[in-house]
């Protein structure tokens, strides 16, 4: 792997675990607690969609050109950059109940809709439906990873590892600092950096 492959890991990585940060401090300034194993399982998630993903983009390529490749990798991650922009824009004004559907995306836009019981806590299942709604990221950095020939395992680590420091440093942060509004900075700084790495990769 060249430097410029291990840079576009770190990116990846990074970009897909962004909203983690924001999640960390939202739950940090409301004093919701993320145990260590809550965190784990939240991190082993994201790493495990972000391997499917990969190896799906890894197939994927047996039947593209690299030309081909590489404009459905960009596409697809310049998409979901983009739909991380307007995602906190997206049902803004919905009456809809808690208890419709689109629960992962309300869980995005209000993460402590997660902590299900009220206990102030995440729980097992409460840190695996955190996990899937943090992910959903990482799903366009792993097909991307893998549909460019980057080593789609060390992406996966990759983006567990990230996930795993910025939920916990951002969750104390928030916690110490009340750094409330750096949530929606985190969102955008997101979207912007995988339509940046979406870009790169044509080059």
């Amino acid at each position: 792997m060249n430097g410029q492959q291990l840079l576009a890991v770190l990116l990846i990585g990074l970009a897909s675990n962004l909203d983690n940060a924001g999640v960390g401090l939202s739950y940090g300034v409301r004093n919701i607690k993320i145990p260590w194993f809550s965190n784990l399982i939240i991190a082993a998630v994201s790493g495990f969609f972000t391997l499917l993903s990969g190896m799906a983009g890894s197939v994927l390529t047996a039947w593209l050109s690299p030309v081909a490749a590489h404009l459905i990798g960009t596409a697809v991650i310049v998409f979901v950059g983009v739909m991380v922009l307007i995602q906190p824009f997206i049902g803004k004004g919905s009456t809809k109940s808690r208890n419709s559907s689109h629960l992962l995306t309300r869980i995005l836009r209000n993460p402590e809709e997660a902590d299900f019981d009220g206990s102030r806590s995440l729980n097992l299942t409460e840190s695996v439906v955190l996990g899937v709604a943090l992910a959903i990221n990482a799903l366009a950095g792993g097909f991307d990873a893998g549909i460019t020939n980057i080593s789609v395992v060390l992406t996966s680590l990759t983006v567990g590892l990230f996930s795993f420091g910025l939920l916990g440093i951002s969750e104390f942060v928030g916690k110490r600092y009340v750094a409330k509004r750096l949530g929606s900075k985190a969102t955008v700084l997101a979207g912007l950096l995988l339509i940046l790495i979406g870009i790169h990769q044509l080059f």
